[in-house]
């Protein structure tokens, strides 16, 4: 049961991007494409996974006084590893992302799950924790750059190929023929709105849910006097 709360504060209730708002420079800056959001959906899911695993590791070793500037070493520590992977095995999309895979040791998000929630618990429920909060980051930025790509550019996946090689040239869907192209969308501006639709529907979505939930419940029958 506790992995199943888990799961659901990460990737809906507590979801980084959309509802702490926590991360917020990678995801509107390289969200102008599906590849490049699921590359850095990845990157990040994989050190929120091995950061919370090596600080609660470490806990018992940590004294309060030094915990953030250990949390800071660990998290860098696995964002080099992770740097040097893609750079050797997805060099073009490492290309692409440039800055923002090393920033991701700045991600408020991750120094927040390894002082909250891994400094505090198991190693187990900890590893849950990271890819559940990992995922609902990694959602929320492809959901931004799908919204992005299709109006920006009529497409979607495009560039696979710096992810998936040759063969993700075949991955490449035209969603709007002939679209001519709306810059507005790739931009930052674009971002910014994309980001505030998404974060309206999500609480429009929330709010219809909790109003079905209250509906089915039945109503308490009246005292007898």
């Amino acid at each position: 049961m506790i992995y199943r709360e888990i799961f659901a504060n990460g990737l809906w209730r507590q979801n980084t991007g959309l509802v702490v708002l926590l991360g917020l420079c990678p995801l509107l800056a390289v969200s102008n494409t599906v590849v490049n959001a699921i590359g850095l959906g990845l990157a990040t899911t994989l050190t929120l996974v091995f950061s919370n695993l090596a600080v609660s590791l470490a806990r018992p070793a940590l004294r309060p006084e030094i915990r953030i500037p250990a949390y800071v070493i660990i998290i860098a520590s696995v964002v080099t590893v992770l740097q040097m992977l893609m750079q050797a095995w997805f060099h073009d999309l490492y290309l692409v992302l440039g800055i923002f895979i090393p920033l991701i040791v700045t991600n408020c998000a991750i120094i927040g799950r390894a002082e909250s929630f891994a400094s505090r618990n198991r190693p187990l429920p900890s590893i849950v924790d990271g890819l559940a909060t990992g995922l609902g980051f990694s959602l929320a930025l492809v959901a931004l750059g799908a919204f992005r790509e299709v109006i920006g550019k009529g497409t979607l996946m495009s560039h696979a190929s710096l992810m998936f090689g040759e063969w993700g040239k075949s991955l490449q869907l035209t969603v709007i023929p002939n679209h001519p192209g709306f810059l507005l969308a790739l931009l930052p501006p674009g971002a910014f709105i994309g980001l505030g639709l998404l974060i309206a529907g999500r609480n429009w979505l929330d709010a219809r849910l909790a109003r079905n939930r209250e509906a089915m419940q039945p109503e308490s029958a009246p005292h007898e006097t």
